[in-house]
């Protein structure tokens, strides 16, 4: 009989590889600091994304009380994610300068992650596929998303399934696209938040969406300093815009209805 090896917290974080996976291109420890910080917020991405698939199947099998835990969990993640840039914002211009051109044409844009935590959210753009023609499995797993009911299309169907007047263009669309702001869901929610001790589930469901919301604009808006702080209004790597794009991304909701129904209680 061979005898079982021994888990050690090396082995069992996979610690030898997860430490040897920071390749910088120059011997500044200002680039260590830019990977890591990346590196980080694509494992973040990843748990984020396992959590928020997580939260569709219970929502979609109605088991709302349980998606809670995951969407509190992912407002926290978001969270820790923006305090990051607290920690990137250390790097200044100088800094920066001396090794940026060893990025090439590299982007955070190109994220495959992070779109399709925002096509889980509902925010669907099929033109950030472009940037995985080289990864097929990313890709493939960018497009799966896209196509799928976002998680705003599965609260909107637990809307109709608790009796709320929800039409079928609605709960029968083209999920690749993103959702238009409909006067039939605000009006939903809206009876929700003026009731909340009879739909107190869907009041939950409603305020833990807020919250996702309210912190990907919050992490969006400390992007845009960290990057103004430390390149102004340069071009950003990979031909973006830098931060006049990432400006343009701050009014950008998930949850339309969410925002414009306060407006109205």
């Amino acid at each position: 009989m061979t005898k079982k090896h021994n888990v050690t917290y090396a082995s069992y974080l996979a610690l030898d590889t997860l430490l040897s996976a920071q390749h910088p291109q120059s011997k500044l420890d200002d680039e260590m600091l830019f990977i890591i910080i990346h590196q980080t917020k694509e494992l973040w991405l990843k748990q984020i994304i396992r959590e928020l698939r997580f939260a569709i199947s219970q929502i979609a099998n109605d088991a709302l009380v349980p998606a809670y835990k995951a969407l509190a969990r992912v407002s926290r993640i978001q969270a820790v994610m923006t305090l990051s840039w607290d920690v990137l914002s250390t790097m200044t211009p100088s800094d920066y300068t001396r090794f940026r051109h060893v990025l090439g044409a590299s982007s955070g844009f190109q994220s495959d992650q992070f779109r399709t935590v925002e096509y889980l959210l509902g925010l669907k753009d099929k033109g950030f596929l472009k940037y995985q023609d080289d990864r097929p499995e990313a890709q493939a797993a960018m497009q799966t998303a896209l196509e799928a009911p976002s998680l705003w299309d599965h609260a909107i169907a637990a809307l109709a399934r608790a009796g709320f007047a929800i039409s079928s263009s609605l709960l029968e669309r083209d999920f690749s696209q993103s959702h238009v702001p409909s006067p039939e869901v605000e009006a939903a929610f809206l009876e929700v938040y003026r009731d909340t001790e009879r739909y107190w589930e869907l009041y939950q469901l409603a305020e833990k969406l807020v919250d996702l919301d309210d912190a990907m604009a919050t992490w969006r808006h400390k992007h845009v300093l960290t990057v103004e702080r430390i390149i102004g209004g340069k071009m950003g790597t990979g031909g973006t815009a830098g931060v006049s794009y990432l400006q343009s991304t701050l009014p950008k909701r998930a949850f339309p209805e969410l925002w414009s129904l306060r407006t109205a209680l």
